[in-house]
């Protein structure tokens, strides 16, 4: 072989371990802005600013932040300011003023930031609350997106900016078990808890999906609920800063079939 030929050899084969390099990095890079983007710069104090709540409950249900000794003491409405009260006295922040930030979780109880960092529910950067249920009857009770009469008041998540809900989950935990509502059409699991989503008003049709958990008549039963913007989600990004949103929750209750108690 002649020196120049060799040397033509040796050239080509570094200039493809260049390229071979070359590709790997960029390859590493596109993964790397792959598994990040969906918190993108949100993460860095981009938050959400504002919201609003209101949950209610049928006549045959009621719920309270605080357990009791009898039916008659709990309360069918909740709103936004009875909840930032209670936040406030429990978790030391105002979630008037306090935004949300992206996080997320593999278990529906510890939550972390973009860097792993594990923060704490006094914080703000998600909600951690308990309601107290208690009913006339025994039930199933499940999530529902239809309204009662002459009501609007079927759960629903609104934003001005649409992508928001998609990127919100609403757990609740009793019994041990999670179940956790996504806006923006659910399924699946997180470690242990099942996602569900839910139709639109009127197309509602009660099963084992949407059911949280069971009441016995006239027993309490706390039930802790999470409320975050699920960082990992394609829809938290950096759309979303400044955005404000509204939630409403309504429990019904059904028998064990899934048809709908009226509470007479």
């Amino acid at each position: 072989m002649s020196e120049n030929r060799k040397v033509r050899q040796e050239e080509a084969s570094e200039k493809r371990m260049v390229f071979t390099s070359t590709l790997l990095v960029l390859l590493a890079l596109v993964s790397v802005t792959a598994a990040t983007f969906a918190w993108f710069s949100i993460a860095n104090r981009t938050r959400v600013k504002s919201m609003g709540m209101e949950i209610t409950t049928g006549a045959n249900m009621r719920f309270d932040l605080d357990p009791h000794a009898t039916f008659e003491e709990y309360v069918k409405t909740l709103t936004f300011e009875q909840i930032a009260v209670r936040m406030n006295r429990e978790k030391g922040f105002d979630m008037k003023t306090v935004p949300l930030e992206p996080v997320t979780t593999s278990n529906c109880r510890s939550f972390t930031l973009e860097n792993g960092k594990v923060v704490e529910s006094s914080k703000g950067a998600y909600l951690e609350f308990t309601l107290h249920f208690m009913a006339v009857e025994d039930m199933v009770v499940h999530l529902s997106s239809n309204n009662s009469p002459g009501q609007n008041d079927g759960t629903n998540v609104s934003s001005s900016n649409p992508q928001l809900p998609k990127a919100m989950r609403i757990g609740f935990t009793a019994d041990g078990q999670t179940s956790v509502y996504d806006p923006g059409g659910g399924g699946g699991n997180i470690g242990k808890a099942k996602v569900f989503g839910l139709p639109a008003a009127g197309a509602m049709q009660y099963n084992e999906s949407n059911t949280l958990f069971r009441l016995k008549k006239n027993v309490d039963k706390e039930v802790l609920v999470h409320i975050w913007l699920e960082g990992t989600d394609d829809a938290c990004t950096d759309t979303l800063r400044g955005a404000d949103y509204s939630i409403r929750l309504r429990f019904v209750g059904t028998d064990e079939e899934g048809n709908e108690l009226d509470g007479k």
